[in-house]
């Protein structure tokens, strides 16, 4: 398996860790101007379980990969954090936020692949 394909397996874990919900990832690889490979979205219920979420990712890609991140913004607040691993965005939202951003519509012509939510 190609590297990028194991971050973005890694990630989803990261978030499946903290219960995120809602993991949604698009392969831009055939978008002209895409600023990366792939994007993971999801959420979390509150601004903590974003934090969580993200502190899970960080750390699943670190130990597993040794990925860090280039990036990470939208802590402050956690609405809406994002995690830059160059070839690879994550997109952590509070529900509101998501559905006013709507990424995944944004990009609706990538190969969006949905994921089941785990209980």
């Amino acid at each position: 398996m190609e590297q990028t394909e194991q971050l973005v397996e890694t990630i989803v874990k990261g978030i499946q860790e903290k219960k995120g919900q809602g993991i949604v990832t698009a392969n831009l690889k055939g978008i002209d101007g895409a600023i990366c490979r792939y994007f993971v979205i999801c959420q979390g219920n509150s601004p903590s379980q974003v934090e969580a979420i993200t502190e899970s990712v960080g750390e699943m890609a670190r130990l597993e990969l040794g990925e860090k991140p280039s990036m990470v913004a939208g802590l402050e607040n956690a609405q809406w954090v994002a995690m830059d691993y160059g070839d690879v965005m994550v997109h952590i939202f509070v529900p509101d936020t998501r559905v006013y951003y709507d990424l995944e519509h944004l990009w609706d012509d990538a190969d969006l692949t949905h994921i089941e939510d785990i209980d």
